[in-house]
């Protein structure tokens, strides 16, 4: 048994099969590349569904690491510490808000902003105690905590966890008009991804996150964009909001704040939205502790200065150019997204979205798929252009290739290292 197998079976055999990974076991990994058990290399092109935006082993990230790792890691949020106040304060300039409240995963994340809405609904607009609702977008992908999976359209995320908890509005994404309707006086806020990333990577109409800033401005609704995927630079700007000029009430952030590293999440709000809480109501023993806050304030500086988010932007430019070419290929369906992200239809004739990955896989290109044909391409935003046409180029062998052979796995020539310690990641 190789040692790919022994890990595998190790691994099915002692923990839980929530997920469905790809057979390999990765030991290491730089740059958009990573390693395996075997010491076959493979181009990282999903890179932790954008949690490592700064690709594998960032060097300014791990410095900031190791230097806070050797001062204090966690204090609780029972004392203050050297690194919080700063954290803090730089987020909430980066999102152009008043606050932060940081916690650790996106989930966490996004249950924040739920609590927050329902309170300040409650506390500051005034809807009556446990009749506050909070319109989301079919299709959404959010976490998989109870009361989150309570408002999923997805099947397989939601059944058998129920009781489900109520409060929930669902209409279909991108429809204004379905969404204007489902407002109403008891409303407390709009809960949506500026782009679906779990649903296939679907970008709405245009005019249509204005038209929610519109609507819940009228009504005085709050509009949470969960940017936990979307945003930190994976679009081409620093938040996906900003290609159609509009400023939530509240940011979800998390992935990559953490650059990979560390989990970090928060949510950023005007200081009346998160004004609201007050000591004991809302909380997290690892929310904001020194090593997460010390990742994330290089993680701020990195983007302050615009380079990661001018690479998605001529990259993604490239990247959509060359998928494109495939959709009249009769084997690519559609191609959707913005930026370095992409989501990839395939006419399922020619694959599952899980067989077209385990075809990459072989070929020593690393996606994932999603809804059946569909797959996800989200490299590190440090990939080099020619990383990034060699992985296409085993994208568009596999996709043309009807058999679906495969060549030989990590055959990457010179290529294999122009992107894994380039300028962009160190």
């Amino acid at each position: 048994m190789s040692r790919t197998e022994d890990s595998i079976a190790s691994a099915e055999a002692h923990s839980a099969h929530n997920y469905h990974p790809l057979p390999v076991v990765v030991a290491s990994a730089e740059g958009a590349w990573m390693t395996d058990v075997e010491g076959r290399r493979y181009l990282d092109m999903l890179a932790g569904y954008s949690a490592l935006n700064f690709g594998h082993g960032n060097r300014r990230l791990i410095g900031a690491a190791q230097a806070q790792l050797e001062r204090v890691t966690l204090t609780s949020r029972a004392f203050f510490h050297d690194r919080f106040a700063e954290f803090c304060t730089q987020l909430a300039e980066l999102c152009g808000m008043d606050m932060v409240l940081p916690m650790n995963t996106g989930a966490e994340a996004v249950e924040t902003a739920v609590k927050t809405a329902r309170k300040w609904g409650y506390r500051v607009k005034g809807v009556p105690d446990n009749m506050a609702k909070i319109v989301v977008a079919a299709d959404n992908f959010h976490g998989r905590t109870t009361t989150i999976v309570s408002f999923s359209t997805d099947a397989e995320a939601r059944a058998d966890f129920g009781p489900y908890t109520p409060g929930f509005e669902i209409v279909p994404y991108g429809d204004l008009t379905a969404l204007r309707a489902a407002v109403t006086e008891n409303t407390v806020a709009v809960l949506l991804e500026p782009i679906q990333g779990e649903a296939g990577v679907l970008v709405p109409p245009a005019g249509y996150l204005q038209g929610v800033r519109e609507v819940t401005r009228e009504r005085n609704v709050l509009f949470i964009a969960d940017e936990i995927q979307s945003g930190l630079g994976r679009t081409g700007r620093t938040f996906a909001c900003e290609h159609e000029g509009v400023v939530p009430d509240m940011y979800v952030l998390g992935k990559a704040l953490g650059g990979g590293v560390v989990p970090v999440s928060a949510v950023a709000a005007s200081s009346e939205v998160l004004g609201v809480f007050h000591p004991g109501e809302h909380g997290s023993t690892f929310g904001g502790n020194p090593l997460a806050c010390a990742v994330a304030l290089e993680v701020i500086a990195m983007l302050r200065t615009g380079e990661f988010q001018e690479r998605a932007t001529e990259l993604g430019e490239h990247l959509h150019r060359e998928l494109g070419s495939l959709a009249g290929s009769g084997v690519v369906r559609a191609v959707r997204g913005r930026g370095l992200w992409a989501g990839v239809d395939i006419d399922p004739a020619h694959g599952t979205g899980r067989e077209i990955s385990e075809r990459l896989m072989r070929r020593g290109v690393l996606v994932k798929d999603t809804h059946g044909s569909t797959i996800r391409i989200a490299p590190p935003l440090v990939i080099s252009k020619e990383d990034l046409d060699w992985g296409l180029d085993q994208l568009r062998a596999v996709l043309l290739d009807s058999s679906g052979s495969t060549g030989s796995i990590g055959s990457i020539g010179s290529t294999g290292s122009s992107g894994s310690s380039g300028s962009s990641g160190s």
